[in-house]
């Protein structure tokens, strides 16, 4: 079973694939570095990106959200007002702050790398990370794939895929298919809304749903305005 807070999930655009999933992914990588206690001995990071990343990333703004995610910002909670600032400080400085506490040389020219012409194996929106120490050793590697909706897989963990399920609650009313969901709305005689709504309470209490949906709704209404008050030109080739 897939949430609803799976499904909406809160991120900066213009792609779940491209830019949630790429943020995501970058600051997987640097809290690995953490948690293996890599990160003090790291002096450079290097990022490839390939597939469908490397083809159209730069439109998709996945080159930002890289350097985002490797500061240690999160989609659903970096400032939309401040990423041009962070971004620019970056590529202006020829410096990035890893995880926020670690700094180092990053120039995007040699570190950020599209591989336009390859492609890895599991799928199209490949990745990988590397960290070398001060003599070029490398201390880490590791790819991650953007999946398609904001969601990423590790490189290890693409063999446990198929076991999905394991861990989770006993939904009241399980399904897989829209099929299934309408009959179970036939056979309750509820609502679409209210089936799911029973889900999600087997995973958390109503009250926490309902403020997180309310909150989805309200970072939605501020997209608008802000979209509808910024001016200049959109990312990309296209320059509109």
């Amino acid at each position: 079973m897939i949430s609803v807070f799976d499904l909406f999930k809160i991120g900066i655009g213009p792609s779940s694939s491209h830019t949630v999933g790429p943020m995501r992914a970058a600051r997987l990588f640097v809290e690995s570095l953490q948690q293996t206690h890599y990160l003090e001995q790291t002096a450079r990071v290097m990022v490839r990106l390939y597939g469908s990343l490397a083809l159209t990333g730069k439109g998709h703004a996945t080159d930002k959200a890289i350097l985002l995610g490797l500061m240690g910002e999160k989609p659903d909670q970096v400032d939309p007002a401040a990423v041009a600032g962070q971004v620019d400080a970056v590529r202006e400085n020829h410096t990035i702050n890893l995880f926020g506490c670690k700094a180092i040389h990053f120039d995007e020219s040699t570190d950020l790398i599209f591989e336009q012409r390859e492609t890895l194996p599991f799928h199209i929106n490949g990745m990988r990370f590397q960290a070398f120490d001060a003599w070029g050793e490398v201390l880490s590697d590791r790819e991650y794939y953007s999946v398609g909706g904001g969601f990423v897989v590790a490189d290890d963990e693409i063999d446990s895929l198929g076991e999905a399920g394991e861990g989770q609650p006993d939904f009241p009313h399980p399904f897989a298919t829209a099929a299934e969901l309408m009959h179970i709305c036939e056979q309750e005689q509820v609502p679409i809304w209210q089936v799911v709504l029973r889900n999600e309470n087997a995973l958390r209490p109503e009250e926490e749903t309902r403020a997180g949906i309310l909150r989805i709704w309200g970072v939605m209404q501020d997209c608008v305005t802000r979209g509808c008050t910024q001016t200049g030109t959109l990312p990309g080739g296209l320059k509109a």
